[in-house]
């Protein structure tokens, strides 16, 4: 008995989470994870580098699953899994049949930049669940389906702007796509407006966190982009999201675009080729990173399937492609499923990086190159750094060590003392990197400060009186990280509290 379509987008999700749960528990937590684990344990409806969504999801995972690493990373994956699913029911809905709904849901599963950032805890991981499935309601409502759909269309907008403000952008792109593609009709509905100000009520709390802490985003933002992001120019931009999307399902996401703004049969979805176009121009002339139009490819992964299906049923000499396409597409997907899942052990896997240099030219921030790619080399270290620390820490006079902070350069540092320093007897960090900031110095004084990490060369000289008790070392982590040098500091030159500023780095 034949599969049908919804059959065949399930088991290309299974696979999907299948191919993550096998590695769900290699190498260690990634830089960011810790970060977010730390602003799980000081709730609030925003930090200085995101909104709440994550930190609250975070505090979900630890409360209901532990406090592992597997525990962290399975609503990523889950969510990475429902993006395949969404992905194929777009096809459905614009028309796919079975090849083009395994095509879809295929490419979104082999997209090596959506497999890793579904490796871990972020945000990114969850976005693109948001896109597309605010896509499939729009492409139902543009049929003839209710509009009251506008109104779920809101509140997954309005949860999706608590997870990622750049959930703005889609919105926008949306509406301009339906005003370019003549759907005026469809502003006039007064459901999609009461939509709107669903959305704007879910992100109203986040918003006023914002304006009351002087709209610390904007800051984090300007200072990435003039300190930290590297700048790649319009075609260094564009060769990266075939990248992202793997090199093969290149012709699959083009034809996409061309059959929505093209084809007869795609005129009435001609607002997401626009949507698209409108995502990719943002971003690209904003200065965003390349991979921030990332969650807008699976509705042009649907489309394109859509294209493909239609293609090799009505070109007769073409229909080899219609089992040689696909086969080359899972065949090059497997192949680079390594540099997005950490499915291999470390040295087995620098040489197969060095049989296929895949995506070595994608370079997102400034800091050195490692050996490893930085999506990896961000997860070696951490738990070293605690227990460096805490033989620091334990190693000082006893009625010193209730008094003593532990400040670290950045939230990753910071974060690795909080998530592996308690079952080693340390008291919390404080770090002066955006919300590590916020939170303060706490009661310390400054008269013992345990001191590590970014800019330790420079603090240290706010202290009467310094001595390098350890080192550390991380050879598999970035360059930053990979040498440490461990400070017993005295004698500030003024207690803590107000020395705190300079401490302050937003980025």
């Amino acid at each position: 008995m034949a599969i049908s379509g919804a059959g065949v987008v399930l088991g290309v999700t299974a696979a999907k989470l299948l191919i993550h749960l096998l590695a769900i528990h290699r190498y260690g937590f990634f830089r960011d994870e810790l970060y977010y684990i730390a602003c799980s344990q000081h709730l609030a409806w925003g930090y200085v580098d995101q909104p709440p969504l994550i930190a609250a999801i975070a505090w979900l995972a630890r409360h209901v699953f532990g406090h592992s690493l597997a525990a962290y990373r399975l609503l990523p994956i889950l969510a990475g899994g429902a993006t395949v699913l969404f992905t194929g029911l777009v096809a459905r809905e614009l028309g796919g049949g079975r090849l083009a709904q395994f095509l879809a849901a295929a490419a979104i599963l082999f997209a090596p930049l959506l497999l890793a950032i579904d490796s871990f805890l972020s945000m990114n991981a969850f976005e693109p669940v948001f896109w597309i499935a605010c896509a499939w309601i729009a492409i139902r409502v543009v049929k003839g389906a209710s509009p009251r759909w506008w109104l779920a269309f809101g509140t997954i907008a309005g949860v999706g702007l608590e997870n990622k403000h750049t959930m703005i952008v889609f919105g926008f792109a949306i509406v301009a796509g339906l005003l370019l593609s003549g759907r005026h009709d469809l502003l006039r509905s007064k459901w999609i407006w009461v939509g709107g100000l669903i959305a704007l009520a879910l992100f109203l709390p986040n918003l006023v966190w914002e304006a009351r802490h002087g709209w610390p985003q904007i800051e984090v933002v300007r200072n990435a982009q003039e300190y930290k992001n590297v700048h790649v120019g319009a075609l260094q931009f564009l060769y990266e999201q075939m990248l992202f999307m793997q090199p093969v399902a290149l012709p699959l996401w083009l034809g996409g675009l061309w059959w929505c703004l093209r084809a007869p049969e795609g005129r009435e979805f001609r607002f997401l080729g626009w949507a698209f176009l409108i995502v990719l121009a943002t971003f690209l002339v904003l200065g965003g990173k390349s991979y921030y139009p990332l969650p807008a490819y699976p509705w042009l992964m649907a489309a394109g399937g859509v294209a493909f299906e239609k293609f090799v049923a009505q070109a007769k000499a073409w229909r080899w492609l219609k089992l040689a396409y696909p086969a080359v597409l899972v065949t090059a997907g497997m192949l680079t499923v390594p540099f997005g899942v950490p499915i291999l052990t470390v040295d087995t896997f620098l040489r197969y990086m060095q049989a296929l240099p895949y995506a070595r030219s994608v370079k997102t921030e400034r800091d050195a190159t490692a050996a490893l790619p930085q999506i990896y080399a961000d997860m070696f270290g951490w738990e070293n750094i605690a227990t460096t620390v805490a033989r620091v820490y334990r190693e000082l006079p006893e009625q010193e060590q209730a008094g003593c902070a532990i400040l670290a350069g950045n939230y990753g540092e910071a974060g690795a003392i909080d998530h592996f320093g308690p079952k080693l007897g340390l008291p919390r960090a404080i770090s002066g990197h955006n919300s590590y900031f916020y939170w303060g110095p706490r009661d310390y004084t400054g008269a013992c400060v345990i001191l590590f990490g970014e800019r330790a060369e420079r603090h240290k000289e706010l202290f009467g009186e310094v001595t390098a008790a350890a080192q550390i070392s991380n050879p598999r982590g970035m360059p930053s990280e990979q040498s440490l040098t461990v400070y017993v500091c005295r004698k500030p030159s003024a207690p803590l509290s107000v020395l705190w500023p300079q401490f302050k780095l937003i980025i």
